[in-house]
Protein backbone atom coordinates (compact mmCIF):
# COMPACT_ATOMS: atom_id res chain seq x y z
CA UNK A 1 0.00 0.00 0.00
CA UNK A 2 1.24 3.55 -0.83
CA UNK A 3 1.97 6.20 1.85
CA UNK A 4 -0.79 8.09 -0.05
CA UNK A 5 -3.06 4.94 0.50
CA UNK A 6 -2.34 4.34 3.84
CA UNK A 7 -2.97 8.19 4.93
CA UNK A 8 -6.06 8.32 3.52
CA UNK A 9 -7.11 4.79 5.31
CA UNK A 10 -6.15 7.09 8.63
CA UNK A 11 -7.44 9.59 7.52
CA UNK A 12 -10.81 7.91 7.16
CA UNK A 13 -10.55 6.00 10.98
CA UNK A 14 -10.00 9.36 12.48
CA UNK A 15 -13.54 10.57 10.96
CA UNK A 16 -14.96 7.70 11.80
CA UNK A 17 -18.54 8.05 14.48
CA UNK A 18 -17.32 7.47 17.66
CA UNK A 19 -20.02 5.19 19.18
CA UNK A 20 -18.60 4.43 22.55
CA UNK A 21 -16.82 6.74 24.97
CA UNK A 22 -15.87 6.20 28.04
CA UNK A 23 -14.19 8.90 30.15
CA UNK A 24 -12.37 8.62 33.68
CA UNK A 25 -15.47 5.98 33.97
CA UNK A 26 -14.71 4.05 37.17
CA UNK A 27 -17.02 1.60 39.65
CA UNK A 28 -16.30 1.09 43.34
CA UNK A 29 -18.84 -1.30 44.85
CA UNK A 30 -19.37 -0.09 48.42
CA UNK A 31 -21.22 -2.21 51.61
CA UNK A 32 -24.23 -1.31 53.37
CA UNK A 33 -22.94 1.15 54.97
CA UNK A 34 -21.07 3.25 52.34
CA UNK A 35 -17.63 2.09 52.61
CA UNK A 36 -15.02 0.95 49.81
CA UNK A 37 -15.59 -3.03 49.38
CA UNK A 38 -14.40 -3.71 46.23
CA UNK A 39 -13.39 -1.38 43.25
CA UNK A 40 -14.01 -2.72 40.07
CA UNK A 41 -12.97 -0.51 37.51
CA UNK A 42 -10.53 1.95 37.95
CA UNK A 43 -11.00 5.14 35.90
CA UNK A 44 -11.14 3.86 32.41
CA UNK A 45 -10.80 6.06 29.45
CA UNK A 46 -11.58 4.87 25.72
CA UNK A 47 -13.29 5.65 22.70
CA UNK A 48 -14.81 2.74 19.83
CA UNK A 49 -15.84 3.77 16.37
CA UNK A 50 -18.13 2.54 14.09
CA UNK A 51 -17.55 -0.51 12.57
CA UNK A 52 -14.78 -1.60 14.91
CA UNK A 53 -14.37 -5.37 16.49
CA UNK A 54 -12.82 -4.23 20.17
CA UNK A 55 -11.85 -6.60 22.63
CA UNK A 56 -12.01 -5.93 25.93
CA UNK A 57 -9.36 -8.69 27.49
CA UNK A 58 -8.85 -9.70 31.07
CA UNK A 59 -9.07 -12.59 33.79
CA UNK A 60 -12.27 -13.20 35.39
CA UNK A 61 -12.48 -10.43 37.63
CA UNK A 62 -10.87 -7.93 35.46
CA UNK A 63 -13.60 -5.49 35.02
CA UNK A 64 -15.03 -6.24 31.43
CA UNK A 65 -18.18 -7.01 32.98
CA UNK A 66 -18.51 -4.38 34.89
CA UNK A 67 -17.36 -2.35 32.03
CA UNK A 68 -20.33 -3.82 29.88
CA UNK A 69 -23.22 -3.21 32.20
CA UNK A 70 -21.74 0.46 32.50
CA UNK A 71 -22.29 0.75 29.12
CA UNK A 72 -25.88 -0.36 29.07
CA UNK A 73 -26.74 1.27 31.99
CA UNK A 74 -27.68 -1.53 34.19
CA UNK A 75 -25.21 -0.06 37.26
CA UNK A 76 -24.38 3.35 37.54
CA UNK A 77 -20.73 4.70 37.80
CA UNK A 78 -18.75 5.69 41.16
CA UNK A 79 -17.20 8.45 38.94
CA UNK A 80 -16.85 9.33 35.37
CA UNK A 81 -19.34 8.66 32.60
CA UNK A 82 -19.88 6.78 29.92
CA UNK A 83 -21.75 8.08 26.43
CA UNK A 84 -23.14 5.61 23.61
CA UNK A 85 -24.50 6.87 20.67
CA UNK A 86 -23.40 10.66 22.33
CA UNK A 87 -26.01 10.05 25.22
CA UNK A 88 -25.80 9.07 28.57
CA UNK A 89 -25.15 5.51 29.05
CA UNK A 90 -27.95 5.58 31.54
CA UNK A 91 -30.63 7.06 29.43
CA UNK A 92 -32.30 3.51 28.72
CA UNK A 93 -33.86 4.39 25.14
CA UNK A 94 -30.36 4.06 23.69
CA UNK A 95 -30.79 0.48 24.20
CA UNK A 96 -33.28 0.02 21.25
CA UNK A 97 -30.03 0.30 19.14
CA UNK A 98 -27.81 -2.34 20.94
CA UNK A 99 -27.91 -6.91 21.08
CA UNK A 100 -26.49 -7.43 24.46
CA UNK A 101 -24.96 -11.53 24.97
CA UNK A 102 -24.96 -11.49 29.01
CA UNK A 103 -22.20 -14.46 29.96
CA UNK A 104 -24.56 -16.50 31.42
CA UNK A 105 -27.91 -16.46 28.83
CA UNK A 106 -31.43 -15.81 30.37
CA UNK A 107 -33.60 -17.64 28.16
CA UNK A 108 -36.98 -19.45 28.96
CA UNK A 109 -36.09 -23.22 28.94
CA UNK A 110 -39.32 -24.32 27.41
CA UNK A 111 -39.78 -22.33 24.78
CA UNK A 112 -38.31 -23.43 20.95
CA UNK A 113 -35.80 -21.44 18.99
CA UNK A 114 -38.31 -19.81 16.68
CA UNK A 115 -40.57 -19.20 19.95
CA UNK A 116 -37.69 -17.51 21.97
CA UNK A 117 -36.89 -15.15 19.10
CA UNK A 118 -40.49 -14.21 18.70
CA UNK A 119 -41.26 -13.37 22.00
CA UNK A 120 -37.52 -10.68 22.06
CA UNK A 121 -39.00 -9.53 18.62
CA UNK A 122 -42.08 -8.32 21.00
CA UNK A 123 -40.18 -6.67 23.67
CA UNK A 124 -38.82 -4.42 20.53
CA UNK A 125 -42.43 -4.09 19.02
CA UNK A 126 -41.56 -5.39 16.05
CA UNK A 127 -44.31 -6.85 13.42
CA UNK A 128 -45.63 -10.49 13.33
CA UNK A 129 -43.99 -11.11 10.02
CA UNK A 130 -40.71 -8.95 10.71
CA UNK A 131 -40.37 -11.01 13.39
CA UNK A 132 -41.25 -14.02 12.00
CA UNK A 133 -38.31 -13.23 8.61
CA UNK A 134 -36.24 -11.87 11.18
CA UNK A 135 -36.33 -15.42 13.54
CA UNK A 136 -35.73 -17.51 10.59
CA UNK A 137 -32.82 -15.57 8.95
CA UNK A 138 -30.91 -15.95 12.44
CA UNK A 139 -31.64 -19.39 12.90
CA UNK A 140 -30.30 -19.75 10.19
CA UNK A 141 -27.30 -17.88 10.63
CA UNK A 142 -25.96 -18.98 13.76
CA UNK A 143 -26.86 -23.07 12.69
CA UNK A 144 -29.59 -23.76 14.38
CA UNK A 145 -32.41 -24.82 11.41
CA UNK A 146 -32.68 -28.45 12.16
CA UNK A 147 -32.90 -28.13 15.45
CA UNK A 148 -35.48 -24.75 15.58
CA UNK A 149 -38.65 -26.86 16.97
CA UNK A 150 -36.75 -28.31 19.83
CA UNK A 151 -37.32 -27.07 23.57
CA UNK A 152 -34.02 -24.51 24.80
CA UNK A 153 -33.63 -27.07 28.10
CA UNK A 154 -32.73 -29.49 25.59
CA UNK A 155 -29.90 -27.57 23.66
CA UNK A 156 -26.32 -28.41 24.57
CA UNK A 157 -24.40 -25.61 26.22
CA UNK A 158 -23.17 -24.46 22.91
CA UNK A 159 -26.63 -24.33 21.41
CA UNK A 160 -27.89 -22.44 23.61
CA UNK A 161 -25.16 -19.81 23.00
CA UNK A 162 -25.79 -20.01 19.50
CA UNK A 163 -29.15 -19.16 20.13
CA UNK A 164 -28.46 -16.60 22.63
CA UNK A 165 -26.23 -14.66 19.70
CA UNK A 166 -29.52 -15.22 17.80
CA UNK A 167 -31.89 -13.11 20.47
CA UNK A 168 -29.21 -10.75 20.71
CA UNK A 169 -29.74 -9.67 17.46
CA UNK A 170 -33.44 -9.72 16.54
CA UNK A 171 -33.76 -5.91 16.80
CA UNK A 172 -31.03 -5.79 13.58
CA UNK A 173 -28.77 -3.85 16.45
CA UNK A 174 -25.81 -1.60 15.63
CA UNK A 175 -23.56 -1.75 18.55
CA UNK A 176 -23.54 -5.55 19.82
CA UNK A 177 -21.75 -6.49 22.88
CA UNK A 178 -20.83 -9.89 23.35
CA UNK A 179 -19.54 -10.93 27.03
CA UNK A 180 -17.76 -14.31 26.07
CA UNK A 181 -19.48 -15.42 22.74
CA UNK A 182 -17.56 -18.20 22.58
CA UNK A 183 -17.86 -19.94 25.72
CA UNK A 184 -19.13 -23.69 25.85
CA UNK A 185 -18.17 -23.85 21.96
CA UNK A 186 -16.26 -26.39 20.84
CA UNK A 187 -13.36 -26.02 18.29
CA UNK A 188 -16.26 -25.59 15.37
CA UNK A 189 -18.60 -23.71 16.89
CA UNK A 190 -15.74 -21.80 17.99
CA UNK A 191 -14.85 -20.85 14.54
CA UNK A 192 -18.21 -20.11 13.60
CA UNK A 193 -18.87 -17.75 15.91
CA UNK A 194 -15.59 -15.77 15.07
CA UNK A 195 -16.63 -15.87 11.68
CA UNK A 196 -20.29 -14.66 12.54
CA UNK A 197 -18.45 -11.68 14.85
CA UNK A 198 -16.06 -10.89 11.47
CA UNK A 199 -19.17 -11.00 9.25
CA UNK A 200 -20.88 -8.42 12.05
CA UNK A 201 -18.68 -5.98 11.35
CA UNK A 202 -19.30 -6.91 7.14
CA UNK A 203 -22.75 -5.53 7.61
CA UNK A 204 -21.50 -2.12 9.15
CA UNK A 205 -22.08 -3.22 12.82
CA UNK A 206 -20.05 -2.22 15.55
CA UNK A 207 -18.56 -4.87 18.09
CA UNK A 208 -17.22 -5.16 21.72
CA UNK A 209 -16.67 -8.46 23.12
CA UNK A 210 -15.58 -9.60 26.18
CA UNK A 211 -13.28 -12.56 26.48
CA UNK A 212 -10.26 -14.33 28.52
CA UNK A 213 -9.49 -16.75 25.57
CA UNK A 214 -6.71 -14.63 24.48
CA UNK A 215 -6.78 -16.90 20.72
CA UNK A 216 -10.38 -15.71 20.07
CA UNK A 217 -9.51 -11.89 20.73
CA UNK A 218 -6.39 -12.18 18.17
CA UNK A 219 -8.07 -13.40 15.44
CA UNK A 220 -11.39 -11.38 14.93
CA UNK A 221 -10.30 -7.85 16.90
CA UNK A 222 -9.51 -4.65 15.25
CA UNK A 223 -8.22 -3.26 18.85
CA UNK A 224 -8.09 -4.23 22.27
CA UNK A 225 -8.11 -3.33 25.93
CA UNK A 226 -6.47 -5.37 28.43
CA UNK A 227 -7.56 -4.62 31.64
CA UNK A 228 -6.04 -6.46 34.90
CA UNK A 229 -7.54 -5.80 38.66
CA UNK A 230 -9.76 -3.25 37.16
CA UNK A 231 -7.18 -1.14 35.64
CA UNK A 232 -6.79 -0.62 32.05
CA UNK A 233 -2.76 -2.27 31.16
CA UNK A 234 -2.77 -1.64 27.45
CA UNK A 235 -4.49 -0.45 24.61
CA UNK A 236 -4.12 -0.71 20.64
CA UNK A 237 -4.07 -2.31 17.53
CA UNK A 238 -3.44 -5.62 17.89
CA UNK A 239 -1.19 -5.72 15.47
CA UNK A 240 0.54 -2.66 17.00
CA UNK A 241 0.25 -4.48 19.94
CA UNK A 242 1.84 -7.88 19.30
CA UNK A 243 4.36 -6.17 16.50
CA UNK A 244 8.41 -7.53 18.35
CA UNK A 245 9.89 -3.79 17.54
CA UNK A 246 13.19 -4.47 18.56
CA UNK A 247 13.62 -7.40 15.98
CA UNK A 248 14.05 -7.34 12.58
CA UNK A 249 12.84 -10.73 10.72
CA UNK A 250 13.51 -10.81 6.77
CA UNK A 251 12.07 -13.82 5.23
CA UNK A 252 13.59 -14.50 1.41
CA UNK A 253 13.28 -17.27 -1.11
CA UNK A 254 15.10 -19.01 -3.56
CA UNK A 255 18.73 -17.89 -2.19
CA UNK A 256 21.64 -20.08 -1.59
CA UNK A 257 23.12 -21.22 2.14
CA UNK A 258 26.09 -18.62 1.48
CA UNK A 259 23.42 -15.47 0.95
CA UNK A 260 20.87 -16.27 4.16
CA UNK A 261 23.31 -14.39 6.52
CA UNK A 262 23.33 -11.14 4.52
CA UNK A 263 21.40 -7.91 4.31
CA UNK A 264 18.96 -6.62 1.38
CA UNK A 265 21.54 -5.59 -0.80
CA UNK A 266 23.13 -9.10 -0.50
CA UNK A 267 19.81 -11.11 -1.24
CA UNK A 268 19.38 -8.66 -4.10
CA UNK A 269 23.09 -9.29 -5.67
CA UNK A 270 21.91 -13.09 -5.47
CA UNK A 271 18.55 -12.98 -7.19
CA UNK A 272 16.81 -14.11 -4.28
CA UNK A 273 13.10 -13.11 -3.68
CA UNK A 274 12.78 -10.91 -0.35
CA UNK A 275 8.99 -12.10 0.81
CA UNK A 276 9.26 -10.14 4.03
CA UNK A 277 11.20 -7.50 5.97
CA UNK A 278 9.62 -6.19 9.09
CA UNK A 279 8.97 -6.39 12.63
CA UNK A 280 7.47 -10.30 13.85
CA UNK A 281 4.92 -10.52 16.02
CA UNK A 282 4.54 -11.94 19.46
CA UNK A 283 1.52 -13.56 20.61
CA UNK A 284 -1.47 -11.76 22.42
CA UNK A 285 -1.01 -14.83 25.02
CA UNK A 286 2.39 -13.90 25.42
CA UNK A 287 1.43 -10.56 25.34
CA UNK A 288 -1.23 -10.83 27.91
CA UNK A 289 1.18 -13.20 30.57
CA UNK A 290 3.86 -10.23 29.74
CA UNK A 291 1.12 -7.40 31.31
CA UNK A 292 0.11 -9.67 34.25
CA UNK A 293 3.60 -10.36 35.65
CA UNK A 294 4.81 -6.50 34.86
CA UNK A 295 1.43 -5.60 36.78
CA UNK A 296 2.75 -7.48 39.78
CA UNK A 297 6.48 -6.71 39.45
CA UNK A 298 5.02 -3.22 39.22
CA UNK A 299 1.60 -2.00 40.48
CA UNK A 300 0.09 0.82 38.99
CA UNK A 301 1.66 1.19 35.62
CA UNK A 302 -1.24 2.47 33.36
CA UNK A 303 -1.75 1.98 29.56
CA UNK A 304 -0.13 4.18 27.08
CA UNK A 305 -3.00 6.16 25.99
Amino acid sequence: MSSSSTSSVRKVEVEREVIVEARSLSKTYRDFWGRSKKIALKPLDLTIKRGEIFGLLGPNGSGKTTTIKLLLGLIFPTSGEALVFGRDATDVGKNARIGYLPEESYLYKFLDAEETLDFYGRLFDMPLELRRTRAQELIEMVGLSRDKKRQLKEYSKGMTRRIGVAQALINDPELVLLDEPTSGLDPIGTREMKDLIIDLKRRGKTVVMCSHLLADVEDVCDRIAVLHQGELKELGRVEDLLRVTDITQIRARGLPEIAREEIRQVIEKHHGEVVEIGNPRTTLEELFLEIVRDTQARPGRRAKQ
